[in-house]
């Protein structure tokens, strides 16, 4: 291995050790990975075209991999080799590792999951590839000035990525707009190519590595030499940059006509140049289309990638010369969905005229598979073109073969809300996958402390098998092992303090506190503001009765929101402002401190989680699909106060609703509450705690410079309040003054928390690609 490191940095970096900085010895330990991840790689790619396996595809616009090095050196079990290694050439394991920037090719849970899955799909041996877009600046790198939120460009690419693997042999032309002649004949206006790079994924035990492959889009026509001759220095490149617009940013701000034309440019230029390297793949073994289903799963992560059932259609049909109704059926046999959302306004919808001027031949095949599906379910009354819009949840549900909620909850209320009609006519296409997390990366890895404490007691064999973390409750009646689980989070909580009070202006965390931690995507279905404003409410008692006995909390928050979305960005501007009154204050900043901390990513996460008491899971009852977070929490031994929504149901099941604190509304009682006239306000009315939080926040109290700042956020929970934080504020609290009880008696908090562990093991992503395998895909394992 020292020679391996050394070798990268003479002759792939061009280093000396005297001359060789931080990330040139943390290039040359990732290419000396990488090399070792190529021999199973090539091996693996062999026994798949041996046996003929069927292969798994899987699409999704996010891969939230994190940094690559440390899961590459773990999962290759050689952490022991590396550090030696590094430490005779005189370098510091932890410093090298650290250096690695986070890729930037997600947002929060969507892109997480597709990472989980992809690693465990390498665990387990089934051949795959993930597809995506090699963004060069991701989503947004965010920063807080003065408490709002400001998007600046994510720099991830600016320095070399060690792990792919450039492929310009890869590549496709992907055309937009034109016209279509006879029906059948699409001459696009304009094209880009879709140039692939490949990155190698170990699973654990580095036994089988498979392909996240992502698409960079590169002009068909580079340089205008004749304008650049005649000094229009800018113009002579506009082909390049209109190019590279489409793989440049994730998510880019669709409120423009502008940010929809790029966005549906993006999911069409992934997913029509995965579409094309799977038919090429697949021909290169197997002669036969109609076997297409046979050889091939395609899983569709959301509805991003949902024109890939169009386009596999006019591919089978325009280019390979098939009939319709036979590459229709081709398509659905081999095309699944993943639903992750029950929110109307998140499964996605097209206009019409930018569809169709666009993507004018997908439009008119779109036109026929709806029709078909009419002419073969005449009681059907909905249709995927409605209103002037086409609809991609419900051309995901018809193109699919299966359609899978991420939770019991969701797959349950999926049937009954979204997709209630389409169940109807194919009740048994509807299938759940619970969500899963990968053990290696969210326990292993980032949770040393506590997986060295599991490895004492069960060996290593959880690792792949997770669920063998029941074996670890008979040791929760030995003394030692809880002391020692104890010592575990505590010191974790010391390392997550020391580094916050660093890095954050105006806090002084103290490990002692109950570290009580909400990360996710700032949205108002998440909650964070029912969160703030039961803090406020918190402090405003803390001030009455500072000699109470309060148990000290630590309120941590992290997340970004969506550049467009005004209110998302208003919730943070308010934690912000809460923190900075609260934090000075003398009388109560020893019992309650509050932290947003920016730019949240995998790596912040992987410091959060493990030093977590009280995961806040608090979304408003039916609008959280699943959550992986969640599981995160429970499995590193935080305890969930949370709603019955998503995972939360299951993860409460699991571990015991006396480990759980449960609060708030059920999805029916949340319908029923919604239709009483004014229910925000007679809320507001019931509870003087809720009055009193928000009339700081509607006067001004926490923004003494401009009273009215937050006034919306007021008028909104005590006015429409779509999301009930009124309605639930009340039990919210009560849950919360249970938490602080419950946290008071340590010894009894530490077995709760070590239960959490216990039984969390049926959330792994191992477990969740097994029911992938056995209830959609069809495949198997070549392990």
């Amino acid at each position: 291995m020292k020679d391996a490191i050394g070798r990268h940095l003479s002759y792939s970096i061009g280093k000396t050790p005297g001359a060789a900085t931080l990330r040139d010895w943390r290039m040359a330990v990732s290419l000396a990975i990488r090399d070792r991840m190529a021999d199973a790689w090539f091996a693996s790619t062999r026994r798949t075209y041996e046996a003929g396996a069927k292969r798994v595809y899987y699409l999704s616009m996010e891969f939230l991999v994190g940094r690559l090095l440390e899961d590459g050196i773990v999962n290759l079990r050689l952490e022991e080799r590396v550090s030696e290694a590094l430490a005779e050439l005189g370098q510091d394991y932890a410093e090298v590792i650290a250096d690695e920037p986070d890729a930037a090719l997600g947002n929060g849970g969507l892109g997480r999951l597709a990472a989980c899955y992809l690693e465990s799909m390498s665990t387990l041996g089934c051949p795959a590839y993930g597809y995506g877009i090699r963004y060069e600046h991701g989503l947004f790198r965010q920063q807080i000035v003065d408490g709002r939120q400001v998007e600046r460009p994510e720099t991830w690419l600016q320095q070399p990525h060690a792990w792919e693997f450039e492929r310009p042999e890869s590549r496709y032309e992907i055309g937009f707009g034109g016209s279509v002649r006879d029906g059948t004949v699409w001459t696009p206006g304009e094209s880009v190519w879709a140039e692939a790079f490949d990155t190698p994924v170990a699973g654990w035990n580095g036994r089988w590595v498979n392909t996240l492959r992502l698409w960079s889009a590169k002009p068909t026509e580079p340089f205008d030499l004749d304008r650049f001759n005649r000094g229009e220095y800018a113009a002579a490149a506009e082909s390049e940059a209109l190019a590279r617009t489409i793989s440049r940013v994730l998510y880019p701000d669709d409120t423009t006509e502008q940010g929809k034309e790029l966005r549906l440019k993006q999911e069409y230029f992934f997913s029509a140049a995965s579409i094309r390297d799977i038919l090429r793949r697949f021909e290169s073994q197997f002669s036969d289309l109609r076997q297409l289903p046979e050889k091939v799963a395609i899983q569709l992560n959301d509805t991003h990638p949902a024109i890939a059932g169009p386009e596999l259609v006019r591919l089978l049909c325009d280019e390979k010369g098939l009939d319709f109704d036979e590459a229709l059926q081709i398509a659905q046999g081999t095309l699944n969905y993943t639903n992750h959302t029950l929110l109307p306004e998140a499964l996605e919808h097209w206009p019409e005229g930018l569809f169709g001027r666009l993507l004018p031949r997908h439009l008119a095949i779109i036109d026929r598979i709806d029709h078909a599906h009419a002419k073969a379910n005449p009681s059907r009354t909905s249709s995927v073109r409605d209103h002037g819009q086409v609809k991609m949840g419900e051309l995901s549900f018809i193109m699919a073969n299966r359609v899978n909620g991420v939770s019991a909850l969701h797959t349950e209320l999926m049937k009954s809300t979204v997709f209630a009609e389409l169940h109807r006519l194919h009740p048994e296409r509807i299938v759940n996958q619970t969500n899963g997390v990968t053990p290696r990366r969210w326990l292993l890895s980032c949770n040393r402390r506590l997986s060295t404490l599991i490895e004492e007691r069960l060996g290593l064999g959880w690792v792949d098998d997770l669920e063998q973390l029941h074996d670890l409750e008979p040791h929760l009646d030995d003394p030692a092992f809880l002391d020692a689980y104890a010592a575990a989070k505590t010191a974790n909580k010391a390392d997550l303090a020391d580094w916050m009070n660093r890095t954050q202006e105006g806090l002084t965390a103290d490990p002692a506190m109950m570290f009580d931690v909400q990360i996710k995507r700032i949205h108002e279905y998440k909650r964070q503001h029912l969160n703030i404003l039961e803090t406020i409410a918190l402090w405003q008692a803390m001030r009455d009765a500072p000699n109470a006995g309060w148990t000290p909390r630590l309120k941590l928050f992290a997340g970004k929101a969506a550049p467009g979305y005004v209110f998302a960005k208003e919730i943070i501007h308010l934690i912000n402002a809460v923190a900075k009154v609260v934090n000075a204050d003398k009388i109560t900043n020893k019992m309650l401190q509050v932290a947003f901390l920016p730019n949240y990513n995998v790596s912040l996460a992987e410091k959060l989680i493990p030093a977590a008491d009280l995961s806040e899971q608090i979304s408003t009852a039916g609008k959280e699909a699943s959550g992986t977070g969640n599981m995160k929490f429970a499995l590193n031994g935080a305890l969930t106060i949370g709603t019955l929504d998503g995972a939360n149901v299951e993860i409460r099941d699991r571990v015991g609703a006396e480990n759980f604190f449960l609060f708030g509304m059920t999805t029916d009682e949340v319908d029923q509450r919604r239709a009483i006239p004014d229910h925000a306000a007679k809320a507001v009315e019931a509870d003087s705690r809720l009055a009193r939080a928000l009339a700081a926040v509607r006067d001004g109290r926490f923004s003494p410079e401009d009273p009215g700042l937050f006034r919306g956020i007021a008028d909104n929970i005590s006015g429409p309040d779509y999301f009930l934080v009124a309605s639930d504020f009340s039990d919210y609290w009560r849950a919360q003054r249970e938490v602080d009880g419950a946290f008071a008696n340590a010894g009894d908090w530490t077995r709760r928390a070590a239960l959490n562990t216990a039984r969390s093991g049926w959330f792994s992503s191992d477990r969740a690609i097994r029911g992938y395998l056995d209830d959609i895909w069809g495949a198997e394992t070549l392990l």
